[in-house]
């Protein structure tokens, strides 16, 4: 069984954080084979949530979701979306994705969202309503597109 959560840093446990850190590495860092400052600052800024979910007490998938004007000045966003490699036949992103857009819509109603997402990332996001807003960048060594959803998308 899954079970969700969708905390501020302080309510981490040492072990959680742990546990979702150890998971952003595995697949950012080793499995893309990217070096990036992963500790950008942004994880323990007082509005930032951390979602989760949890299953047979292990880490299967996570969402950073940030305030409007801590990453973008006039969009709330969702980053470092991430499944573990175990857990991707399971449809998990589809499940995190769609959690991670009600809790930012729930936390902040009224600001429309932006995601940097890696290009072969952008039909996932697309099928969520995200639409490409800027030219492809390099990020870290990744092609990836800034995309927004409008906060009323019908999908």
């Amino acid at each position: 069984m899954i079970t969700w959560h969708c905390q501020v840093f302080s309510e981490l446990s040492n072990y959680t954080l742990y546990d979702l850190l150890k998971l952003r590495t595995d697949v950012f860092v080793v499995e893309q084979n990217c070096v990036f400052p992963d500790l950008d600052n942004l994880d323990t800024l007082p509005n930032t949530r951390h979602l989760f979910a949890l299953q047979d007490n292990k880490v299967v998938a996570y969402a950073r979701l940030l305030a409007k004007g801590d990453c973008y000045p006039n969009h709330t966003s969702i980053g470092r979306v991430v499944v573990a490699q175990e857990s991707r036949k399971d449809k998990i992103g589809h499940a995190l994705m769609t959690r991670a857009i009600e809790e930012t819509l729930n936390l902040w109603p009224d600001s429309p969202i932006k995601i940097g997402a890696q290009a072969y990332l952008v039909k996932f996001y697309q099928s969520y309503g995200f639409i490409i807003v800027s030219e492809p960048y390099i990020e870290d060594g990744i092609e990836h597109y800034h995309m927004t959803r409008e906060t009323e998308v019908r999908l």
